[in-house]
């Protein structure tokens, strides 16, 4: 029997759980400079991005909608920018390389996190942009959450999150948004 010439680890159900989260952006409504929304975690006294669990029969994307209006408690959608990517176009059938693609809403980072016993987390990235009227409505968090959602200016924001792997993720999705121009 062979074996595949690359490390490979396999996570079998029950070892893994899929998840995924969002950037979310917006102009400031007065000052109309680019901001990140930030969630500040009341109990553990952390900044983090809205993140959570897939729910069964749920796509990626949908999943990171759902959870940054829960979390955040604004309604958003994906916001298409133009970013490197080894996903083909649809229906084009290439060689696996990276390439420059316009206005997707693919990831733009995951996350694999060994949870030790517990098995991996695995968190898809999203960038998204506020929709609708940009209002927040409240009461959209689980009873077992604790989240205070706040827009800091893009830059703030991203010093804010309490942990590296976050800030390099806001980082690079700040990065994408302003070469996009598309907020």
């Amino acid at each position: 029997m062979a074996s595949s010439p690359y490390p490979t680890r396999t996570y079998l159900p029950g070892q893994f759980v899929v998840s995924a989260g969002s950037i979310l952006f917006r102009r400031g409504p007065e000052s109309r400079k680019l901001q990140i929304c930030v969630l500040y975690h009341t109990i553990k006294d952390e900044w983090l991005l809205p993140k959570g669990r897939k729910d069964c029969g749920e796509s990626m994307e949908t999943t990171a909608i759902r959870e940054t209006y829960e979390e955040t408690g604004y309604k958003c959608k994906l916001l298409p920018c133009n970013m490197p990517t080894r996903a083909p176009a649809h229906g084009v059938h290439t060689k696996d390389m990276v390439r420059e693609a316009s206005q997707i809403t693919e990831p733009i980072a995951i996350t694999v996190r060994d949870q030790g016993l517990d098995g991996v987390k695995i968190i898809s990235w999203y960038i998204s942009e506020v929709d609708g009227d940009g209002l927040k409505v409240e009461g959209t968090q689980m009873d077992t959450e604790n989240f205070e959602s706040r827009f800091i200016d893009a830059e703030e924001a991203v010093r804010t999150l309490t942990f590296k792997g976050d800030q390099d993720i806001a980082r690079k999705a700040l990065e994408i948004v302003r070469c996009s121009g598309t907020i």
